[in-house]
């Protein structure tokens, strides 16, 4: 077995309470090498394609990698992955925490959660034995109330993720949380919370040795130091709430709804504006050398602010003020709702409202009061919210009016803080993403803010381009470091191959790991046809296209030049629309 790892996965069922420890083989894992990448090898062994994603059978994997535990900064990060319950779609969410390196000091690689517990329960590992426990008191706790009491319960040395309320009843885009930081997107809260969990609790002393470590660490000690110079800098000062202003002077800052890139209130949302008005403190993720993390003052607690928060709570709805944002941000951290998703699908209704065909008077643009209510009925699943717990696709279906067509959303997933007309390169990227309208899965708008691409009118040669950012991200999210570092390596494949190297003693190439990188998305790939991916899922909502940006004339994206540039990303990609990649 190579080093960095230890072999095995857990494989643990929550009705019984029986887990199984089961051989990884060093090729699966050279193949795969960990987080998403062996999340998706393992979800694919175990039929979960074809699975309902709510179901007792269906597995919710999380999965550790290599690094983690190293001195690697950013390495202490986990995968959570599984069918979503709100696309039917490959779901990976990542997360950072010390619960990544408890995990993983259970002595596995990952852990595979299947069965659903007789009653609400805590699922406890310790050392790699595993209990099932009572939760039944932290019945529609808080995320933090679940893990600070859990913690005390359990003893130290206990990390604890959980999920809220919204979790618990089943909104498909809930969160598991765990220190203030969350796998967000794509409804794994929703899996967990089908089995019956409310929290799972780890604590691990099983080290797995790395090959190399006087190499690595000098590697770690370089990549640290390079770590917190000039290409991480803006997110030290201002955190990723950052881009907020540059968006919105690019026309690419999505308002309410998408039917403008700009937003007259922007600065009222900037942490330029708001770092006068709120104390602050800035934190770091554990075993971190960047510290993006800013943390405002609300009352007597603070809220983790957010660019992608900001936006979709913000501008998306039309409201600007910052209060307003900022205790809508909280709220879902509490209730563990992914704020994308939530912003998105109440911006949506709002525009039915607006249109006449949602009759909720109430819930109106520029409405902070109306956002923080819709997020209460979002969470406990009541009036309005239940239907709006069900994500805008699911939705507009409900609604009626040919509503589709304005529901911001690629395969169920709501579409990020980025305008796809104004950033065509990112609007391919949300088109062909496995799990739907995606930043972190594809970093195309870094090609649209180059001088690679004209961003309003791009051609063909941008596909290669997006199929790079997608090839990194899928490597990133598998060995797992932080996207952040994208910035700080020279040579993107030959510093992977060297981190991986030292940690396991593979000599890998960097043509290997692009190899790598193109059997994960494509693994991503097979996923979704065995689930029934077709081809006309790869595209926009039609509001996108054919029809320019209100602000921004010039930034139109037609159907037909969509449909070309993702023909040329399948060709390029070697895929037939509806053969499996894999054979």
């Amino acid at each position: 077995m190579p080093f960095g790892y230890h072999g095995f996965y857990l494989r643990i069922d929550v009705s019984s309470g029986v887990a199984e420890r089961l051989p990884l083989s060093e090729t699966v894992l050279r193949q795969f090498i960990g987080g998403s990448g062996l999340g998706v090898k393992l979800l694919l062994e175990h039929g979960a394609a074809t699975m309902d994603p709510l179901s007792p059978e269906a597995p919710l994997v999380f999965a550790f990698s290599p690094l983690v535990g190293s001195p690697l900064t950013t390495s202490a990060k986990f995968a959570v992955v599984s069918k979503s319950p709100l696309t039917g779609r490959i779901n990976d969410s990542l997360a950072s925490s010390g619960f990544a390196i408890a995990g993983k000091g259970c002595g596995c690689d990952a852990l595979v959660i299947v069965g659903r517990a007789a009653e609400l329960s805590v699922l406890v590992i310790n050392d790699g034995e595993v209990r099932l426990e009572p939760a039944t008191e932290y019945r529609g706790a808080t995320c933090r109330e679940t893990e600070a009491g859990l913690k005390a319960r359990l003893g130290p040395g206990f990390r604890v993720a959980s999920i809220g309320q919204a979790g618990e009843n089943l909104v498909r885009y809930a969160t598991i949380s765990h220190d203030g930081r969350h796998a967000g997107r794509g409804g794994s809260g929703a899996v967990l919370g089908a089995k019956n969990i409310k929290a799972i609790g780890l604590r691990g002393t099983q080290r797995a040795e790395w090959a190399h470590p006087r190499e690595l660490t000098t590697l770690s000690k370089s990549l640290s130091k390079r770590s917190f110079g000039p290409a991480t800098a803006k997110y030290r000062e201002l955190g990723t709430a950052t881009n907020l202003l540059t968006f919105n002077r690019f026309g690419a800052l999505p308002t309410r709804n998408f039917q403008s890139g700009t937003f007259d209130e922007a600065a009222n949302l900037s942490p330029e504006q708001m770092g006068t008005t709120h104390s602050q403190i800035r934190k770091s993720c554990m075993n971190c050398t960047i510290g993006c993390e800013h943390i405002y003052s609300l009352g007597k607690s603070g809220v983790r602010v957010e660019y992608e928060s900001l936006f979709a709570l913000g501008s998306l709805c039309g409201v600007g003020d910052a209060d307003a944002v900022l205790r809508a941000s909280q709220r879902c951290d509490e209730l563990g709702l992914d704020t994308i998703s939530a912003g998105g699908t109440i911006a949506f209704a709002m525009e039915c409202v607006e249109r006449g065909w949602l009759d909720s008077a109430w819930l109106k643009f520029g409405s902070g009061d109306a956002v923080l209510g819709a997020i209460e009925l979002i969470g406990s699943r009541e009036g309005l919210g239940d239907l709006l717990a069900e994500g805008s696709r699911r939705a507009a279906h409900a609604i009626g009016h040919n509503s589709i067509a304005i529901a911001p959303q690629v395969k169920g997933l709501e579409i990020p803080g980025y305008e796809p007309r104004a950033l065509q390169t990112m609007a391919l990227g949300f088109a062909v993403g496995a799990r739907g309208a995606d930043h972190n899965r594809s970093g195309a708008y870094e090609v649209d803010f180059s001088d690679k691409v004209d961003r309003r009118h791009v051609t063909l040669d941008a596909v290669r381009h997006a199929i790079d950012t997608e090839d990194k991200a899928a490597l990133m999210d598998s060995l797992i470091i932080c996207k952040f570092l994208r910035g700080v390596l020279v040579d993107f494949h030959e510093e992977t191959a060297e981190m991986l190297r030292c940690v396991t003693g593979w000599n890998v190439s960097a043509d290997e790991l692009r190899e790598t990188a193109r059997r994960i998305v494509s693994a991503k790939r097979e996923f979704n046809l065995l689930a029934g991916w077709t081809p006309d899922e790869d595209t926009l909502p039609d509001r996108f296209l054919n029809t320019p940006l209100s602000n921004d004339p010039e930034a139109s994206l037609s159907r037909k030049h969509l449909d070309d540039l993702v023909a040329e990303y399948h060709r390029q990609r070697g895929w037939e629309p509806v053969c499996s990649p894999l054979g």
